[in-house]
């Protein structure tokens, strides 16, 4: 049986980066099927993610992010933008990547550019390089994301997460019956990977983590 998984996640919470490499191991060789969705943290017109001056969060970073990314081999900083970028546009473009075939390619390297290379991913133009950078086409990616072409999808995926999916904090793994929110170690993912291979989808059992919530606070809740 073929494991449904979706992850929800937003491209400025530094724990869905953090947890992309101990999820990857996890699924790597099983009969899965991965869906990334968008989250957005802070939408565009809300106060804007600040952790350079924000005291609480610049400790969430040094209390719980970099000891785990240092201890999992995460290659990862605190990009040096203040305030962080909204993330509706970079969101359209992984809608645009998605139709043709690279929604994983594109998130990947988004997420990279934002941790590894502190580029803005909330301007046009860091975008477009990343999608060519992934063989999309730019100029078509570029007219698609000034035109909005995709904003209606992008604003459904909000509404979605925010409201069917009753999303409050990320990075939201449901795997099959199950919903891990925020970031567990590759053991845990395939613990629950291994018990949904092996039955039918269920209810939802919620299996906590760290995890960034809407206020843009990054705290492990056990």
């Amino acid at each position: 049986m073929t494991v449904k998984i979706q992850v929800y996640s937003d491209f400025v919470c530094p724990f869905c980066y953090l947890g992309k490499k101990p999820f990857e191991e996890a699924i790597q060789g099983k009969d899965v099927e991965v869906e990334w969705m968008p989250f957005e943290l802070r939408p565009s017109g809300s106060q804007p993610i600040d952790p350079w001056n924000e005291p609480s969060k610049l400790q969430g970073w040094n209390s719980y992010i970099s000891p785990m990314a240092e201890k999992w081999g995460v290659d990862m900083k605190l990009p040096r933008l203040s305030p962080h970028p909204y993330t509706g546009l970079a969101f359209e473009g992984y809608h645009y990547a998605k139709e043709q075939g690279k929604g994983n390619a594109y998130m990947n390297r988004v997420f990279a550019a934002f941790y590894q290379e502190e580029l803005n991913i909330g301007e046009l133009e860091v975008l477009t390089e990343l999608a060519s950078g992934i063989e999309l086409e730019a100029e078509d990616f570029r007219a698609a994301l000034i035109s909005g072409k995709y904003k209606s999808v992008q604003d459904e995926a909000r509404r979605h997460a925010y409201e069917e999916a009753a999303v409050t904090a990320v990075p939201t793994f449901i795997i099959g019956g199950q919903r891990i929110q925020g970031v567990t170690n590759r053991e845990s993912f395939e613990q629950v990977l291994n018990e949904e291979l092996a039955k039918d989808q269920g209810g939802l059992t919620i299996i906590p983590g760290l995890q960034c919530d809407v206020d843009g606070s990054c705290y492990d809740p056990s």
